[in-house]
């Protein structure tokens, strides 16, 4: 049996005010025993967060928007610090009591541009409304497990208190080929799992629409002839 492990989370919520223009600033922090987040939002778009395993402060947006908007890295970890020691006090007051979990939706599967067959693509993979965080994800290609040129940004906490994430995969579409995005979170018995493929251009309702219509007007006039060459003939 999985051990739950008990995470503790802080959010800072502020709201300013730029050129006449409100923006929703979100600051979150969230500790487990092993585990750590550090994330920095600005309307619900994630600006940057931290990786404590690589060490560094990593970018959310395009490079050319000013890095990380002067946020350290060692402010992280003293953020990290001050959670894991409000943790282990939690763990102790808290010991007996069982972890909520609230499982995550079904996988939505898109790619982010118009598919053109050969060009260069991304998979984007969504799930809402879980609870504790994070979520699993696993790529597939015709069955085959896919780890190159896939990416898990961290997960963001809603003003509900649940958690949505998202995962990319870089790919180039090919007539044929089947996708898969499956999740797995302490919630589930088992993964849940959503395939792509494409299909290629389906053929248009519009000739089949003029067929039909030309097929009812042939035999309007069909039964029309009919009915006055019967009339021609009762007359003489």
């Amino acid at each position: 049996m999985m051990m739950m492990k008990m995470m503790l989370l802080f959010l800072c919520g502020v709201l300013c005010v730029s050129a006449d223009v409100p923006h929703d600033y979100l600051q979150f922090t969230g500790c487990s025993v092993s585990d750590g987040e550090f994330m920095f939002a600005v309307d619900a778009e994630e600006m940057f967060h931290s990786d404590f395993k690589a060490g560094e402060i990593v970018d959310g947006q395009p490079s050319f928007l000013p890095e990380h908007m002067g946020f350290s890295y060692p402010v992280a970890q003293g953020l990290l610090q001050v959670c894991r020691s409000n943790l282990a006090v939690d763990l102790e007051v808290y010991k007996n009591v069982s972890l909520e979990k609230d499982p995550p939706s079904t996988p939505l599967l898109y790619t982010k541009q118009e598919v053109e067959m050969g060009e260069g693509n991304v998979l984007v993979c969504h799930v809402t409304g879980f609870y504790p965080a994070p979520v699993s994800f696993f790529w597939t290609k015709n069955g085959q497990k896919v780890t190159e040129g896939t990416s898990f940004p961290v997960p963001f906490l809603s003003k509900e208190g649940s958690f949505s994430q998202f995962s990319r995969l870089e790919f180039t579409p090919q007539l044929g080929d089947i996708y898969s995005c499956g999740v797995q979170h302490l919630a589930l018995d088992q993964p849940l799992t959503t395939f792509w493929e494409e299909q290629g251009s389906q053929p248009g309702v519009g000739p089949a629409v003029f067929c039909a219509l030309g097929l009812t007007v042939g035999l309007l006039g069909v039964a029309a002839g009919t009915f006055f060459l019967i009339k021609g003939n009762e007359c003489s």
